[in-house]
């Protein structure tokens, strides 16, 4: 049976419409504050909207959960989406095609820039104990793995990748407000392309959970990744961009 392609959020029975959302008003925690957050609720569009959880955060802040009705339908035959392109390789098989292809190891250059210290991220992809039941890239034997760590600025990262021969380079982002994550990462981009000709330029690779997958070209990287990858797809990535894939 074929999934439908005009779907509505669904709580309680199929197709109701119910939903649940969060968020946050700096007032305190008041009958006041409640009534605005179920007014805000209405005007996002649930009807009827209820409070269902308030809790204060601090001294003028509130936590709220509202819960409510939408009429609003999805039609997925719109969505757009950044699908895998390359097959996922197990590490034996990127081993094997980074050997045919390149006859030496593949070096990564990974960091956290800018002012971001979160290095969960990068650290999760790169370390050998690696995310979500996989080993990181530094598993990989035909792997050469260099993790800058945090707070990395742009110009010492692309003077390491030079320094290492950095056939990919991938950023990690975490810190988010007022959008630093795009700054940083067209920052980056600009500076690689001043210091290398396109042609020698390592891949750059950027991921952290607010990043939107189909950004890449307009923040001049050459792939994005979002929240839940894995090392495998990265390293699947590196593999199909940068050697060609499965060995034969």
């Amino acid at each position: 049976m074929s999934e439908p392609t005009l779907v509505r959020p669904y709580g309680d029975t199929t197709g109701d419409g119910m939903v649940q959302l969060s968020f946050t008003l700096p007032l305190a925690h008041t009958k006041v504050a409640e009534g605005a957050a179920a007014q805000l609720a209405a005007k996002m569009g649930l009807d009827p909207a209820l409070v269902v959880h308030a809790r204060p955060m601090g001294p003028g802040f509130t936590f709220f959960v509202v819960y409510g009705r939408v009429q609003h339908l999805v039609d997925t035959s719109t969505v757009e989406v950044v699908e895998r392109d390359y097959p996922l390789l197990t590490p034996a098989e990127a081993n094997a095609a980074v050997r045919r292809a390149l006859r030496r190891r593949l070096c990564v250059v990974g960091a956290c820039i800018g002012t971001d210290a979160h290095t969960v991220g990068i650290d999760a992809i790169l370390n050998i104990k690696g995310f979500a039941g996989e080993k990181g890239l530094e598993y990989y034997r035909e792997l050469k793995v260099l993790n800058l760590g945090a707070q990395v600025s742009v110009p010492t990262l692309v003077e390491r990748a030079r320094a290492e021969g950095a056939d990919a380079v991938l950023v990690s982002q975490v810190v988010t407000q007022r959008d630093a994550h795009l700054h940083n990462t067209r920052e980056l981009a600009a500076a690689f392309r001043e210091a290398y000709a396109e042609e020698e330029r390592p891949l750059l690779v950027v991921g952290g959970p607010r990043f939107d997958e189909l950004m890449a070209a307009d923040l001049g990287v050459d792939r994005v990744f979002g929240r839940g990858t894995t090392p495998g797809e990265v390293a699947s990535f590196l593999v199909h961009r940068l050697a060609g894939g499965v060995a034969a």
